[in-house]
């Protein structure tokens, strides 16, 4: 655990790093850094959150080249914030170093993807039952809520903006569940995890207007059993949507009763 980023040397106090520079590069829920979100390093969270979220939405691939000043242009914000913002990626693996070329996406190939699904089974399915019962129920009628909006709107026009709205839904929404365990530790590694899988399988697991449909009904079968309070009937039902997507980031397909 040598290099596990999100230790703390016991002899630092949480305002001071190794290098003696200020600012706690301790990892925290949900992707988020203790001390990421203090006032005193804004920029370099903001920066973080922008890459992350150009890793997840496919606008950085894997196989990419991309300089420190190309993600200043792309993000707006400052060289120092970028700086600051790529030893945390590197360290979660999400951006490699190119000497005197700038940064690449790193590939991932078939066995990650395959692992890192497995990971994600184990921990959804030990998340669950807590949420089931942790997770207020108006938070999940509100989940529901929406998942039917989005339906009734896919279902008069097909648009790739609700599409898009909705995938953000589906990415909280089972990090939420991931959370209600309240292990940071485990948050942090399934969100890198995710993102990581997202990198590798883009155009095989992203929500488009097409494939929303059964992703709404798939969803809805476990939102309900939580609703309601059925427990079996929502780990079977999260699993057999998690089992679904990983079928198809793995280039399979699914049976038309899927």
């Amino acid at each position: 655990m040598a290099n596990d980023p999100t230790a703390r040397p016991e002899n630092l106090s949480p305002g001071s790093r190794s290098d003696g520079s200020t600012g706690d590069a301790t990892l925290a829920s949900a992707g988020r850094g203790v001390g990421w979100d203090a006032p005193a390093m804004p920029l370099r969270q903001a920066a973080y959150e922008k890459i992350e979220a150009y890793l997840n939405e496919g606008e950085l691939i894997p196989g990419q080249v991309v300089s420190q000043r190309e993600l200043v242009e792309r993000t707006g914000l400052t060289l120092g914030a970028i700086r600051e913002a790529i030893p945390r990626l590197e360290a979660e693996g999400l951006l490699q170093t190119l000497p005197k070329r700038g940064l690449i996406v790193p590939s991932l190939d078939v066995s990650f993807v395959r692992e890192a699904y497995q990971l994600r089974v184990m921990i959804e399915m030990t998340a669950c039952p807590i949420a089931v019962r942790s997770i207020p129920k108006q938070k999940v009628e509100g989940w529901i809520a929406e998942h039917e909006e989005a339906a009734r709107k896919l279902s008069v026009d097909a648009d790739a903006q609700v599409a898009v709205e909705f995938q953000k839904l589906d990415w909280a929404l089972h990090d939420e569940i991931v959370a209600a365990l309240g292990n940071r530790l485990i948050e942090n590694v399934y969100r890198v995890t995710a993102i990581k899988t997202r990198m590798a399988v883009q155009r095989h697991i992203k929500v488009t207007p097409a494939n929303a449909e059964r992703v709404i009904r798939e969803h809805l079968v476990f939102l309900t059993a939580m609703r309601d309070g059925r427990l079996e009937e929502a780990v079977e039902g999260l699993r057999i949507h998690v089992t679904n997507s990983q079928t198809l980031a793995l280039g399979g397909t699914l049976d038309s009763a899927s």
